[in-house]
C-alpha cells in the first residue's frame, strides 16, 4: 500500500506526469527532457528525482550523460505503465512533447547514421572475409530454439543488432558496450524499431555490474577477439547466468590473417575449440561441439555452454 501511495503522489503532477508519458517512449536525458518541456534543467532534475525514489523511472550513467526511462523492474514499475497508458492521447501538451522528442530522435538517428557511414568501410573489409552476417545471425537463432527467453544479454552489443535480431522472441533485452559511440548507434536502431523493452548500457565485458543470475541467454557474439583475457570474460558472462541459462559465443576459428590484429585491434586470431572447452569448464558450463560456417578465409565458429554443468546436445 505504501509503495502505491508513493508513486501516485510522485505522479500526480502535470509535469512528472509528461515525463512518465516521455520516458515511456525511449531513454532520454535531462538535457533532452529540458528541451520539449521547455523548463529548467534544476525543476526537471528534481522533478526526475522524485519519479526515481518513487520507482516510476530508472536513471543510469553513462559517462558524463544520466539516462532516464519508464522502470521495467522496480516494485513501481507495474503503476508507472498503467499511469501512462491513462494518459490520453489527446492531450494537447503530450501532442505536443511528442513532436519535439520525434526531432529529437531524429538528431540522434542522424548522428549514429553519420558514426555508421564514417566505419562502414573497415567493418565491411572484415565481412568480406566469412559468410554473410545473416548466415551467422540464422545458425545463431537455430542453435537457441524456440524456447521463450525473458531476459537476454548482449555483450559487446556494437550496433546492437543482435538485440535487434532477438527483439521479437524475448521479454527483456539489455546490450552492453565500452564505447559511447556505438551505444549511440545501438539506442537510435532500436528506438527506430520499436523495441522499447531492449536497452542498452555502458559497461565493461570484465566488470559488467549486474546482478549474478540475472539472465536466461547471454550473447557474446564477435567480442572475444578483441579480449586480453578471454577466459575472464566467460566467467564474467557466466555468473550472470540463471541456472540451465545458456551462454553463445560467436568467434572465428584460429585463422592467420594478421592484418586484423595490426588494422582492426583484434587481440587473438580466432580460437581453437579446446580453448573455448576449457574457458567455460573453468566457469562451471560444459559447451557443445561447435557449429562450423565456413567462409572465403574466415571461419565463423558458434559455441553453447549451459551453466551449472547442465549438459548440451
Amino acid at each position: 500500500m505504501e509503495i502505491l501511495l508513493q508513486g501516485l503522489r510522485a505522479a500526480a503532477e502535470p509535469t512528472r506526469l509528461r515525463l512518465l508519458a516521455l520516458c515511456a517512449h525511449g531513454e532520454l536525458t535531462v538535457t533532452e527532457l529540458t528541451q520539449i518541456l521547455g523548463q529548467s534543467q534544476p525543476r526537471v532534475s528534481r522533478h526526475l528525482k522524485l519519479l526515481c525514489e518513487a520507482g516510476l523511472l530508472e536513471r543510469h550513467r553513462e559517462g558524463t550523460w544520466a539516462y532516464y526511462r519508464l522502470a521495467d523492474s522496480s516494485d513501481g514499475a507495474h503503476l508507472a505503465r498503467t499511469l501512462v497508458d491513462l494518459v490520453p492521447n489527446c492531450d494537447n501538451s503530450l501532442a505536443r512533447d511528442l513532436n519535439r522528442l520525434a526531432a529529437i530522435k531524429q538528431t540522434r538517428a542522424d548522428a549514429a547514421a553519420a558514426y555508421f557511414r564514417a566505419n562502414a568501410e573497415q567493418w565491411d573489409e572484415i565481412r568480406s572475409l566469412y559468410v554473410p552476417e545473416r548466415e551467422v545471425e540464422a545458425a545463431l537463432q537455430s542453435a537457441i530454439g524456440e524456447r521463450p527467453i525473458d531476459d537476454f544479454l548482449d555483450i559487446g552489443t556494437g550496433t546492437g543488432r543482435i538485440l535487434e535480431v532477438f527483439a521479437p522472441r524475448i521479454k527483456r533485452g539489455t546490450g552492453i558496450d565500452l564505447s559511447h559511440e556505438m551505444l549511440q548507434v545501438a539506442r537510435a536502431k532500436l528506438e527506430q524499431a520499436g523495441h522499447r523493452h531492449c536497452q542498452v548500457r555502458h559497461g565493461d565485458m570484465y566488470n559488467l555490474q549486474l546482478p549474478a543470475g540475472e539472465f536466461d541467454v547471454v550473447v557474446l557474439h564477435q567480442v572475444l577477439h578483441y579480449a586480453e583475457v578471454p577466459s575472464a570474460v566467460i566467467a564474467e558472462a557466466a555468473q550472470t547466468l540463471r541456472p540451465g541459462g545458456r551462454l553463445l559465443l560467436v568467434d572465428f576459428a584460429t585463422h592467420d590473417q594478421a592484418f586484423l590484429r595490426e588494422e582492426h585491434k583484434h587481440r587473438w586470431l580466432g580460437f581453437a575449440p579446446d580453448q573455448i572447452n576449457d574457458w567455460c569448464g573453468a566457469a562451471d558450463m560444459r559447451a557443445a561441439a561447435p557449429i562450423e560456417l565456413a567462409g572465403s578465409q574466415l571461419t565463423v565458429l558458434i559455441w553453447q555452454a549451459v551453466r551449472d554443468g547442465e549438459g548440451v546436445s
